[in-house]
């Protein structure tokens, strides 16, 4: 009996003391899920037990009318927005057992969006090796990356106004599309917690990850557990490599939300990033939004904010490759504040906002594009033409990687850039697509059927493209307003071209190359303003010559309509700067050019100043001829041939020999007209003779006989 007293005893002081140990770790596991209310953004939460806590919340809440409800109108409005910011709370969070780094701290990595630098020289081998490999996978660097919180905090870089506006009442809910085919994982999930951590949850109806056929190992089991435990966020897989369009397409045919947001698969969504997106949507449906793309370092992954006065705007070129613009002075003044959203011609096409069935009344995408490339302006001009706007939203600020290549294979027998442009040129472009097949040396290619999207355009009654460059893009230059094109040749070796190098490659300059016949970087055009103009690029020359030991290059620079180092003037077949220079080739290679006197002094291999003719240039001048003879293209044709036999493929030549001939044939027509009009006046004269006659004899007549007299 006395022993079994001593027991009880034993375990009476054992229960105390397993209570005083359960509540101390109790607390340690609180406080490490969270010590504030401030931290519930960056600490990790355990989501098998979040929804329990979620549903005591809720629980209590009178969701439905019950007669026995004691809670006041206040205080179930203020409870059931307690639910909501948690619920919205246990959207963002992190799986626990994923959290290597995710949470920011204070002066980590990239932390702020601060750059982080790497001396690859002090690495190690086997570092350094990651090092290398992160760049070669995914032409950023990943080793970087790697190192960043996958939900690193970004500064506030909106502009003080954007924080005042009047946001619609009732904004609609988005659907975020992400593809991605081979990303990177950290640049793939800091993609998706930044879009969940800074949107509103009744906002963001869900995050759809589309994966185009990854084969990293990463992308498959390890993605699915890195994801399986957030709210409304999913993955789609095609079960064969789509390319970007098609697979945004099946991303687009699954979504729920009344509006679709596209992103790339290495941005970061900066505060305030979602509502002034879907602002202008709630006002207009048909409407394109897209955020303020800021620059994120490829190297060190520095996130950049743009001033919102210094915002440019997307056009195009006639290779049909976007690029930007400065915003031009009258949009600039149609806004009356300047948080307003700015009109675009062209949007780049990584990162836009638009509305679900807007979309599908537009055709979304053309399925018949391949991988990538020519869908943004193909989207930019039905928008435009079809009824719609295309907005840039100054208040919206999302990061995105730019990269300097692309680290995917393409199909190799096939350029799918080309059959893209192609496409949009034929349904949207209308006449206006010469200037395109132009610099492609009129090689179409296999674009396929494209009947479907014509049918699209006639059924939206959609406007026509010169419309698009009046009312929407009024500062593009035409090239059918230029006085000559074609290529500038060589006069001592006839076969070096200048060549403009890469068309994105500004500030670079302009060398001698092997003349290929097929436009491209050896097209040239001179504007009426005298420039010579390769797209939106133009030949400058800032001073200095070889015969003064100066050779000073000609780069090509961005146009600005200002002459001066860009105005070369074209006379007695001469191409002369206003420097009064001329171009010269190195008598050491064929590569480099310089200017030399224009009288030729000291030249040892000077560039033959006149532009040659393509076969594009001579189809275009066919066409032209065609219409000039109404439809007779036998007579164009005898024309062009006569021309470019006589003028030997020189572009001025060849225009001064058609206007010899048109002037020749005027003449002819002339005298031809002289000749008909003199045989009619002859043959009135005639006339004129023989009524004079017959009158004479019929005086003479009665004036023998008298007058006839009738009686009644």
């Amino acid at each position: 009996m006395g022993i079994r007293r001593r027991g009880l005893i034993k375990y009476l002081f054992l229960i105390p003391t397993l209570w005083f140990i359960a509540i101390i770790l109790f607390s340690l596991r609180t406080d490490s899920i969270s010590q504030s209310k401030d931290d519930i953004q960056i600490n990790v939460v355990d989501k098998t037990d979040a929804p329990s806590l979620v549903d005591r919340i809720i629980g209590v809440l009178p969701f439905k009318h019950n007669a026995d409800n004691d809670h006041p109108p206040e205080e179930r409005a203020k409870a059931l927005e307690q639910a909501r910011e948690m619920k919205a709370q246990v959207q963002v969070a992190a799986p626990e057992a994923k959290k290597e780094h995710n949470d920011p701290k204070t002066g980590g990595p990239g932390e702020m969006g601060n750059a982080v630098r790497i001396d690859k020289d002090k690495l190690s081998k086997e570092e350094r090796k990651k090092y290398d490999d992160g760049w070669k996978n995914n032409a950023f660097n990943q080793y970087v990356s790697d190192m960043i919180s996958l939900r690193r905090s970004l500064a506030d870089i909106r502009d003080q106004e954007c924080k005042k506006v009047d946001l619609h009442p009732n904004l609609p809910d988005a659907s975020v599309i992400i593809i991605f085919h081979n990303e990177a994982r950290s640049t793939l999930l800091r993609t998706v917690y930044s879009v969940l951590d800074r949107s509103p949850a009744h906002l963001l109806k869900e995050v759809i990850l589309v994966d185009d056929f990854s084969d990293k190992d990463h992308l498959k089991k390890p993605l699915d557990d890195d994801i399986k435990s957030l709210i409304n966020v999913r993955i789609l897989r095609t079960g064969k490599r789509e390319g970007l369009i098609r697979a945004r397409l099946k991303g687009a045919y699954d979504a729920k939300g009344k509006v679709l947001i596209f992103l790339d698969s290495h941005c970061e969504c900066a505060e305030g990033w979602l509502e002034p997106l879907l602002d202008p949507i709630a006002r207009n449906p048909k409407v394109a939004v897209v955020p303020l793309i800021e620059i994120i370092d490829d190297s060190t992954f520095r996130l950049t904010g743009t001033p919102i006065q210094n915002i440019q705007v997307g056009g195009f070129d006639w290779n049909l490759i976007f690029n930007w613009h400065v915003t031009p002075e009258k949009e600039m003044k149609r806004r009356q504040k300047k948080t307003d959203p700015i009109r675009s011609p062209t949007m780049a096409g990584g990162l836009f906002a638009i509305d679900r069935e807007w979309f599908d009344q537009l055709g979304m995408y053309d399925p018949g594009m391949e991988i990538w490339g020519g869908e943004n302006l193909e989207l930019s001009f039905k928008v435009w033409q079809c009824g719609g706007e295309l907005l840039c939203a100054p208040c919206s600020h999302v990061g995105h990687v730019f990269r300097k290549r692309s680290p995917y294979e393409w199909p190799k027998n096939i350029n799918v850039v080309k059959k893209n442009t192609v496409r949009l040129a034929e349904v949207w472009l209308d006449d206006y697509k010469k200037y395109y097949y132009e610099r492609i040396a009129n090689d179409l290619g296999d674009f396929g059927d494209v009947s479907d999207r014509l049918k699209i355009r006639e059924r939206l009654k959609c406007k026509s493209f010169k419309w698009f460059l009046e009312n929407v893009y009024p500062e593009q230059f035409v090239p059918g307003e230029s006085l000559y094109f074609g290529e500038i040749r060589s006069r001592g070796k006839t076969n070096i071209c200048v060549d403009s190098q890469e068309i994105d490659d500004g500030d670079k300059p302009i060398i001698g190359y092997p003349c290929h016949g097929q436009a491209g970087n050896q097209y040239f055009l001179m504007s009426k303003t005298f420039e010579i103009r390769r797209e939106d690029k133009c030949l400058d020359y800032a001073g200095g010559h070889s015969g003064l030991g100066q050779p000073k290059k000609i780069v090509s620079f961005s146009c600005h309509s200002m002459q001066g180092n860009q105005m070369w003037t074209y006379e007695n077949d001469m191409l002369r700067h206003a420097s009064g220079f001329c171009m010269e080739l190195s008598s050491k290679n064929d590569k480099d050019i310089t200017m030399m006197n224009a009288d030729g002094t000291g030249a040892t291999g000077q560039l033959d100043d006149q532009l040659m003719m393509t076969v594009a240039d001579r189809e275009n001048y066919i066409t032209r001829l065609t219409t000039h003879f109404n439809g007779n293209r036998d007579m164009a044709i005898r024309f062009d041939d006569i021309a470019y036999n006589r003028s030997g493929g020189k572009s001025l030549l060849y225009r001064r020999i058609i206007q010899t001939l048109f002037q020749q044939r005027n003449q002819q027509m002339q005298q031809q007209q002289q000749q008909q009009q003199q045989q009619q006046q002859q043959q009135q004269q005639q006339q004129q003779q023989q009524q004079q006659q017959q009158q004479e004899q019929q005086q003479s007549m009665m004036s023998s006989h008298g007058p006839h007299q009738i009686y009644m």
